[in-house]
């Protein structure tokens, strides 16, 4: 296979931007890197694509080195003619490859391996010939030997059956058929282990759909309940006309004895040997897709998520709520810098109203607080209760926000939770990180595994390895994307950064204590373990607000410092100047995406993409699950997206559901045509279940 003709096939782009993308990547630049600073070899792809684009080209290099391995095995046996080896070259995929390396993969001991060893080989062949029944078996005759364990005519042709079926069984064209017509027409059905027995997998009791329609969800939860023994599952395939395409293919005989018999071998082989290993194939393989259906609407609900626009310049009172234990406080200047800690009780069983909101109240005067930022754990529900009503005393406008907490409590109780705020409890530092979280998110979620955050679905079921990879690509193209200020960026932050490991990223830091604020980013090459190749990745992600070189603030690359120069110079000669890019591209011998880019970080230098984001809903007084009616409409935030619809936070502690069928006036394949995680959306309640805690919503209005 010419792999780069392949990737310039699949993706619809010229050779050389695969030639240009291939030699970048083996060359060890970074995906943010290439997206972003070599677009004129690219083509201008985006890091989605270029992401995918690395994903295939490994893929297709595994491919072709297990094409050389089973190449090279058939030829050690002997076996290999231009035939296979034309096929086992033009093969597109791992399945393809193993199909045609069945017959001759070395196997564990079988019926047919059996047969072989007593030397009914050659009985088989005959039996291929299907010529006469009776004569057969007189030929099966010369077979019988006892001390081979062959003691008679049937024993023989047993044998010569089992080695038959075997190859049938092996040929890869009959698999590749059988695989396509159960993947077209077969059915995935599944039944309760129990059918009393109450469970959230009570829809799939008595289930069945077609396996190429199934949505991946399904088969997910499917898969689930099977693992926790609730449900049993089978692919029921179209036997019938999977039969009828192996007696056209392969019986040949006029002899209607013979006939019989060779059905009887297909049978056999179809059965006993096919149909299991088929039907473990295509489970698989409805696995698979299903899970990078899931890691996809994950990672793009997680991309949504990290880039909510950061609530900046206010100062934070934030609380991680409790009962016996108490609500947990801390106060966080607009900086992130913790200001005080404490803990109160306004909550059952203490109940301590008065007490609790003297202490808050104290805070809001002494810190100046203007936002308070309330987790939406346990106790979420009673504490924003006790802020609603505290705040109506308070003499200056201070709002409250419900923060998603998923995840501050993995953050608080790791490594780096107690190497960043030793002095803290586990408690008090998950209530730092909700108010941090809310002061910038992507800078205090980069803190916790992505899978810890609650935005996918069935997370803990699929490819973790390829889960964790996807998931860390993301965190990167949006860190990259956004830029970090490299004087007070944290080292986790700063290890998402193109080019820069965990080791320098601590290295960064640990200049940045001894030698105080960088001042120019060439003074990153000081930085233990940072070379020229790191700094070329790193570099333009990088922000030095307030440093010697004004470009340090901007996502210019140094590299390209001459040409914003020259484009500066041009852009403040007179008021109004409209740059023609194509000439002044030609007369800077520069490419025209990098010139672009350029004009746009002058024309807002040290921009923040997640400004275009929809801002969080800050509210001042409290809504509650008995006060929904059916047709109110109501202001939320889409806090998850998933296969069939999306969960809406309005204000009552409980997530609304908007179906899929709900979310717009037409026809939608999935939800993430219509909306996003953070989205703000106005919805109408069509339904409330307050005991089993239901919300049903619409956006079709």
């Amino acid at each position: 296979m010419d792999i780069l003709k392949a990737l310039e096939r699949e993706f619809s782009i010229k050779a050389w931007q695969v030639e240009n993308t291939v030699k970048m990547i083996d060359e060890g630049n970074t995906i943010p890197f290439i997206a972003r600073y070599r677009k004129e070899k690219t083509g201008s792809l985006t890091d989605e694509t270029l992401r995918k684009f690395y994903d295939r080209l490994n893929y297709m290099r595994n491919l072709d080195e297990k094409k050389q391995q089973v190449l090279q095995s058939i030829d050690e046996q002997g076996k290999l003619t231009d035939q296979l080896k034309q096929a086992i070259e033009d093969a597109g995929t791992m399945v393809e490859v193993d199909d045609i390396y069945r017959p001759y993969r070395p196997k564990r001991r079988t019926r047919a391996t059996i047969a072989k060893e007593k030397g009914l080989e050659p009985l088989a062949v005959l039996m291929m010939l299907q010529r006469n029944l009776a004569e057969f078996r007189q030929e099966a005759a010369g077979y019988v030997d006892e001390e081979k364990d062959v003691p008679d005519v049937e024993a023989a042709i047993q044998g010569a059956m089992d080695i038959v079926a075997e190859q049938i069984a092996d040929e890869a064209d009959y698999r590749t058929r059988i695989r396509e017509l159960t993947v077209k027409k077969g059915s995935i059905t599944v039944k309760a282990k129990d059918a009393e027995a109450e469970s959230v997998y009570e829809i799939y009791y008595d289930f069945s759909e077609p396996v190429g329609k199934i949505q991946g969800y399904k088969v997910l939860a499917i898969n689930r309940g099977e693992k926790e023994k609730l449900l049993g599952v089978k692919i029921e395939s179209p036997v019938e006309e999977i039969t009828r395409y192996l007696h056209r293919k392969i019986i040949k005989t006029n002899d209607a004895a013979f006939f019989e018999l060779m059905k009887t071998v297909i049978d056999d082989a179809y059965n006993r040997l096919i149909a299991p290993s088929i039907e473990r194939e295509v489970r698989n393989l409805l696995t698979e897709k299903a899970e990078e259906g899931a890691i996809e609407v994950f990672g793009k609900n997680l991309v949504q998520l990290l880039m909510q626009p950061p609530i900046s310049g206010h100062r934070v009172l934030a609380l991680d709520p409790g009962f016996r234990t108490g609500c947990k406080v801390a106060a966080i200047d607009a900086t992130g810098k913790v200001l005080d800690t404490g803990v109160i009780y306004p909550t059952p069983p203490k109940s301590k109203i008065a007490e609790s909101e003297k202490t808050l109240m104290g805070m809001i005067k002494k810190f100046d607080i203007d936002v308070i930022a309330i987790g939406n754990g346990t106790a979420s529900r009673e504490t924003e209760s006790f802020v609603s009503e505290m705040l109506k005393k308070v003499d200056k406008a201070v709002a409250y926000i419900i923060v998603n907490e998923a995840g501050a409590s993995v953050y608080s109780a790791s490594k780096l939770g107690t190497e960043e705020f030793p002095e803290y409890d586990v408690a008090l530092r998950s209530a730092v990180s909700i108010g941090r979280r809310l002061q910038d998110p992507l800078a205090e979620l980069v803190k916790i595994d992505p899978k810890s955050i609650g935005v996918g679905q069935y997370q803990h079921d699929m490819n973790q390895k390829r889960l964790d990879e996807t998931l860390a690509g993301v965190v990167e193209d949006c860190v990259n994307s956004v830029g970090v200020d490299l004087n007070t960026a944290s080292p986790s932050l700063l290890s998402y950064i193109a080019g820069i490991s965990g080791t320098i990223s601590k290295n960064i830091v640990a200049y940045r204590e001894e030698n105080g604020r960088f001042k120019s980013r060439r003074e990153l090459l000081k930085v233990a373990k940072l070379g020229p190749k790191a700094y070329e990745q790193c570099a333009g992600f990088l922000r030095i607000p307030g440093g010697v070189e004004p470009l340090d603030n901007t996502g210019i690359h140094p590299e390209s410092y001459s040409y914003a120069e020259e484009v500066s110079k041009r852009m403040n000669q007179k008021e109004g100047y409209k740059i023609d890019f194509g000439e002044l591209a030609a007369k800077l011998e520069v490419g025209l995406p990098t010139l672009k880019d350029i004009v746009k970080e002058l024309e807002k230098p040290g921009r923040d993409p997640r400004d275009d984001m929809p801002k969080p809903i800050l509210r001042n007084d409290i809504l509650e699950m008995k006060d929904l009616e059916e047709g109110m409409v109501l202001k939320g935030t889409v806090r998850n997206v998933i296969d069939f619809g999306a969960f809406v936070d309005i204000g009552v502690h409980q997530d609304g559901l908007v179906h899929i069928s709900q979310l717009a006036d037409r026809y939608v394949k999935h939800p993430l045509e219509v909306v996003s995680v953070g989205d703000v959306v106005d919805v109408k309640v069509l339904s409330v279940d307050e005991k089993k805690k239901r919300i049903s919503l619409t956006m079709r209005m």
